[in-house]
């Protein structure tokens, strides 16, 4: 069996995903946790990997090719010269087992220790509290034997 893309509608990917399971067609549909703002708060939502499209395991010869078109929230199978273009295993292989790393990246954890690297405060270890906004973070510094909250920018950030 060969893996193949489709392409889906617009904000239908699940809608496609879940009929063509009914179907019994196997499918990959990878996602990952991506934190937003929105409204000013930080929000953690699972968005797709690939939006606009999912993947498909097919034989050439197997009767589920006439159906897919005619799948709810699918637009076509994706094709150079009016031939579904294969993606090797290996491929898709890779991508599951990525899946896990890409989601752990997703931004630094409170009680993370920093270095500040421009400003006033440049070459300071500190501790990553919070993000306050898309642009500044709240962290800890030691000052004058206490522990101090400054808001700096994110870029001035290293991990």
């Amino acid at each position: 069996m060969t893996w193949y893309a489709l392409q889906h509608k617009p904000a239908q990917g699940d809608r496609a995903l879940a009929h063509l399971q009914n179907q019994d067609i196997a499918c990959f549909y990878p996602k990952i946790q991506v934190e937003k703002i929105k409204a000013g708060k930080r929000i953690q939502r699972l968005e797709p990997l690939f939006p606009g499209y999912l993947f498909v395991n097919l034989e050439q010869a197997d009767p589920s090719w006439a159906k897919l078109r005619s799948t709810r929230g699918v637009i076509r199978v994706v094709s150079f010269a009016n031939k579904p273009a294969a993606i090797a295993d290996d491929v898709i292989r890779h991508i599951k087992g990525s899946l896990d790393s890409v989601t752990q990246r997703g931004g630094l954890k409170p009680g993370e220790a920093v270095q500040l690297g421009e400003g006033p405060f440049e070459g300071i270890n500190a501790v990553f509290q919070a993000y306050d906004g898309e642009e500044r973070a709240i962290v800890l510094i030691n000052f004058m034997q206490k522990q101090q909250k400054v808001k700096v920018s994110v870029a001035a950030l290293k991990t």
